[in-house]
């Protein structure tokens, strides 16, 4: 979905309504997405500082969903409202020049006035990355989980299985967790094995507070001969959060999609992150159609 340099022409104009942005952002240095009133760092807070200057004026961002603190962004989409009208190159550099180094804006565009940020989306899609070596990660500390453990991905995607299709996640979901109902429906789940990494790739209509994280876990614990692959299933049915482990770390997640009725006119992505798009061939890294539309919730933190 990058935007070529080429292609960042100062000959469309944007603006006078409601404007668009697709960005990313390395989650480490942040307390999540939203804003936070103790003056902690937060992605809404140093991206809306960056728009404003551009802008002219204050800005409010409505994004398609808040990540958690720790938690990375290799496509997450935004809307705002603004009276001044720039051209595309002028939003997209004037914006980057006064971010800090890690969220970068890649595409901004007109959005229509039914356009909405996170009710207009038909899915979202994270992938989680773990690196599975007996010695730590130094380089990427930050932006992988870890576990010493052998882990077997066939034997995660077998026991993943039983989450596709429409279930009540409360095994998954955090206690705190605001979302009116934990019914989901799950589009896809795989787990595949790159060299000394396990991926999992999970679509959805919307997530729930910390669902991907607590899947990912109960699952190394599959991988790791710990449990048996019907135990996903088994906690699956009896909703109680209490039985389903412990809950991964953030730094292995990312949310690299975010799904939108051809309408929006919003660019396809090209699932990240940027490291990890190369072991994946072009069709897995493509947006997935969903094949299910279900009521829009708001999504919740993962």
């Amino acid at each position: 979905m990058f935007l070529q340099p080429q292609h960042l022409t100062s000959d469309i104009n944007i603006g006078g309504g409601r404007v668009v942005l697709a960005f990313e952002y390395d989650g480490r240095g942040f307390h999540g997405w939203q804003f936070q009133k103790s003056g902690v760092r937060s992605v809404e807070g140093d991206l809306a500082k960056a728009v404003a200057k551009v802008a002219n004026h204050p800005v409010e961002l409505v994004c398609a969903g808040r990540t958690d603190a720790g938690v990375h962004a290799s496509y997450q989409i935004a809307h705002f409202e603004t009276a001044s009208i720039r051209n595309l190159r002028s939003w997209v550099m004037g914006i980057n020049t006064s971010l800090p180094g890690d969220i970068a804006v890649h595409w901004a565009g007109n959005g229509s006035d039914d356009f909405h940020a996170r009710f207009s989306a038909v899915y979202r899609r994270y992938r989680y990355v773990i690196y599975n070596h007996a010695v730590r990660p130094g380089i990427q500390r930050g932006q992988v989980s870890w576990t010493f453990r052998p882990l077997d991905a066939d034997r995660m995607n077998q026991a993943a299985q039983a989450l596709v299709g429409e279930h009540d996640f409360s095994s998954f979901r955090a206690a705190g967790c605001q979302s009116r109902t934990p019914v989901r429906f799950m589009e896809q789940i795989s787990v595949t094995r790159k060299g000394d990494y396990v991926v999992i790739d999970v679509q959805a209509n919307a997530f729930l507070h910390h669902m991907v994280r607590n899947i990912a876990g109960a699952l190394m614990s599959v991988g790791a001969g710990q449990q048996p692959p019907e135990w996903i299933r088994e906690i699956l049915a009896q909703r109680d959060r209490t039985v389903a482990g412990v809950t991964a770390p953030p730094h292995g997640l990312y949310l690299v999609d975010v799904g939108y009725p051809a309408w929006c006119g919003v660019p396809d992505a090209a699932c990240g992150p940027g490291f990890l798009r190369p072991w994946f061939c072009d069709s897995e890294n493509a947006p997935i159609p969903p094949t299910h539309i279900h009521p829009k919730e708001p999504m919740q933190q993962s």
